[in-house]
């Protein structure tokens, strides 16, 4: 008997002893991590604070500017070069141009009466007088509305200096102008004669102080180099007449 209840002392001393350990680990599994377990996220950064809004508007849009330098557009300031001794006449073009009172400049068109119209100033002789006459003129006459007006006159278009050949010529019409021409010069223009014109027989009319006169032309006496007087320079408004 005795040694039974020590068998079984010793068997419940050894139960004990083993159990203590696995009881002791089952008592913490908290404390101990988890097999390759992932790890938690590092937490998101927090959003950057939105400036603080001045007055509670938005600030204003920039708007584009002009490149430096530019300048509004004004009437043009170049022209044709008006030969020597130019006269204005019905029809020319011109520009009018005040160079501190940009409203008052005009592109103007000289009507048949020879006036001009101008902003403020109204009507301007214009026919008749050399670019530098109707300068001082506009000049003169705008002094009543503007201090000291700086004014110019540039010549666009000419078209009252004009010379026309009718008749046995292969193109007749109307030739402007713009440079010293003789009779000869204005035939060679409108192509030359044809073959049956009476080239003895041509005529030149010019209208001076309202009179009409005739001068004759032979264009074979020229060609021959004879009477070359008579091969004339062309004045605005003469027809030459082939018959």
């Amino acid at each position: 008997m005795k040694l039974v209840r020590a068998a079984r002392l010793a068997l419940a001393i050894v139960v004990i002893v083993c159990a203590g350990p696995a009881w002791a680990v089952a008592q913490t599994p908290a404390q101990q991590p988890a097999p390759n377990a992932p790890a938690a996220p590092p937490p998101a950064p927090a959003p950057a604070p939105a400036p603080p809004a001045q007055g509670g508007t938005k600030p204003p849009a920039v708007q584009a500017q002009a490149p430096a330098g530019a300048q509004a557009q004004t009437v043009p300031t170049t022209g044709i070069q008006p030969p020597a001794g130019y006269i204005i006449g019905a029809r020319d073009v011109l520009s009018v141009i005040f160079w501190r009172d940009k409203d008052m400049s005009a592109d103007v068109s000289v009507r048949p009466d020879g006036m001009i119209s101008l902003p403020l100033i109204n009507e301007v002789k214009a026919e008749g007088l050399t670019p530098d006459q109707l300068r001082d003129q506009v000049a003169q006459l705008a002094a009543r509305y503007i201090a000291d007006p700086t004014v110019s006159i540039v010549v666009r278009e000419i078209n009252s200096r004009q010379v026309f050949i009718t008749g046995e010529v292969n193109k007749p019409g109307a030739y402007s102008l713009m440079m010293p021409t003789s009779v000869m010069q204005l035939i060679s223009l409108a192509g030359g004669l044809r073959e049956y014109a009476k080239t003895k027989d041509i005529v030149i009319l010019r209208t001076e102080s309202g009179k009409q006169t005739a001068i004759p032309f032979n264009y074979k006496d020229v060609m021959n180099r004879k009477k070359l007087t008579q091969n004339i320079l062309l004045q605005p408004g003469d027809t030459v007449i082939v018959p």
